[in-house]
């Protein structure tokens, strides 16, 4: 096992206070998770899946952050 320092804005840390609290799990176990979560979505992505959102795109940008690009612009 290796350690590592992980430093979060305010708000990044009540995030992840707030995820572990409702999932009742150390805030350790919610980063396992996410990381998890998001290596499940990359190599299923690399293998040419793809991931839609429903509704607008304000809330699509609100999960995955600016920056990100779904594909070839029209």
């Amino acid at each position: 096992m290796k350690t590592m320092t992980l430093n979060l804005k305010n708000e990044e840390m009540q995030v992840l206070e707030d995820l572990s609290g409702a999932q009742d799990l150390s805030k350790t176990a919610v980063i396992r998770q996410a990381l998890r979560l998001y290596q499940m979505v990359h190599r299923r992505m690399q293998d040419g899946e793809t991931m839609h959102f429903s509704g607008d795109p304000e809330r699509a940008l609100q999960f995955i952050g600016p920056g990100f690009s779904s594909g070839p612009s029209k």
